[in-house]
């Protein structure tokens, strides 16, 4: 004999203990299904009722017909609620879409900010904390 043994398995790493910053992830995550709800409820309005809104398409500060951004904020809510159940589940790619679709809301929101300047005003705010929650804590659920 050569004097050769098996590898030996290297020894397994501790489980590490979830951390309270966890559930600032499973918060991005709700509140990303529950933005998602809003922005498609945003979205119909649009669609259905544009009369709805404050300002004339005209004095948006993108001048887009009411009928196009509903589309835009349906889409986004769509999405944003899928991505959403995802980040709930420890998905790398929900989170990498979080980010993504947290930014363009907010952006979609600054430019929407005419049309219901306080409501615009709040998603834009849940937009800042989920990118927070997914940028700083995201890789906390991975082990979970």
């Amino acid at each position: 004999m050569t004097g050769t043994r098996a590898a030996e398995p290297s020894a397994a790493q501790p489980e590490r203990e979830p951390t309270g910053w966890v559930g600032w992830i499973y918060f991005a995550g709700a509140m990303m299904v529950m933005l998602g709800v809003f922005e498609a409820i945003d979205g119909l309005v649009a669609l259905f009722k544009d009369e709805y809104y404050l300002v004339p398409r005209t004095d948006l500060v993108v001048s887009v017909d009411y009928t196009a951004w509903g589309w835009v904020h349906l889409v986004i809510g769509v999405i944003m609620i899928f991505a959403g159940i995802g980040v709930m589940a420890g998905q790398t790619w929900a989170r990498v879409v979080g980010v993504i679709l947290a930014m363009l809301s907010a952006i979609v929101n600054i430019a929407f900010l005419a049309a219901y300047p306080v409501w615009a005003a709040i998603i834009i705010t849940v937009d800042v904390l989920i990118l927070w929650a997914l940028i700083v804590h995201g890789g906390e659920t991975k082990a979970y």
